[in-house]
């Protein structure tokens, strides 16, 4: 049995989101990649891409039904994060939640660790 803590973690509805986003595409999905890169007023930004196949350093993550890949340049900065998908009125959305931010812009695009 692995104790290693997960560097990623889904809720219920962000994994049934995903799956109902990859059961709407027509091409072939291994999952989704999730990566960071420099954006915005804080310097990181998320983002998310489907993915058709595994690149030699991603780490694979499978979870309640989910493959997630995380691009290895991603990996320090969102170790121990909470992907979330949350709807409201007015917004619906990925939320991600890590613990490892020091500062988020005041639109929420961006952050920093």
């Amino acid at each position: 049995m692995n104790d290693r803590p997960l560097p990623l973690t889904l809720t219920d509805a962000a994994a049934e989101r995903v799956k109902a986003l990859i059961a709407g595409r027509k091409s072939d999905t291994f999952g989704i990649r999730i990566g960071v890169k420099a954006r915005g007023c804080s310097g990181l930004a998320y983002t998310l891409e489907f993915a058709e196949a595994k690149n030699d350093f991603d780490e694979v993550i499978e979870a309640k039904g989910v493959r997630v890949l995380i691009d290895p340049k991603a990996s320090m900065f969102i170790f121990g994060t909470e992907m979330d998908f949350v709807e409201d009125k007015m917004n619906s959305g990925f939320v991600f939640r890590n613990p490892n931010e020091k500062g988020r812009c005041g639109c929420g695009e961006s952050f920093h660790v």
